[in-house]
């Protein structure tokens, strides 16, 4: 069984920061994507940042040179930095692994709120 735990969400001012984090627990493997997600209201859920345990990151063009993604392996845990946040951000942001099983695995998903 394999959990993920998200952390830092929150309400911020158009030009603001948040960190978000995502913790894995359980049955981890080696080789995994582990990526961020998120899902406005009306909406569907969109990939926001991806990351592979080698390194490769894969970018939303939206998020590009403001967001930055980033793992360590040793810990199971994936950050985004969230930086130049804007209200278009706003969207529940769910944590994402990928260990490619038949099954991915999803966090419950952490409010993140910019007002303008």
């Amino acid at each position: 069984q394999v959990q993920l735990v998200e952390s830092g969400g929150g309400l911020v001012q158009a030009g603001g920061s948040l960190r978000l984090s995502c913790v894995a627990s359980g049955r981890i493997f080696s080789v995994s994507v582990m990526g961020w997600y998120r899902q406005a209201p009306g909406k569907q859920r969109e990939l926001v940042a991806a990351i592979n345990s080698g390194g490769t990151i894969n970018y939303a063009d939206s998020v590009k040179g403001r967001f930055t993604i980033s793992r360590d392996n040793a810990k199971n845990t994936v950050y985004l930095q969230m930086n130049s946040l804007k209200p278009e951000d706003t969207a529940v942001y769910y944590c994402n692994l990928n260990q490619f099983e038949p099954r991915n695995y999803w966090g419950q998903g952490t409010q993140v709120t910019v007002s303008s």
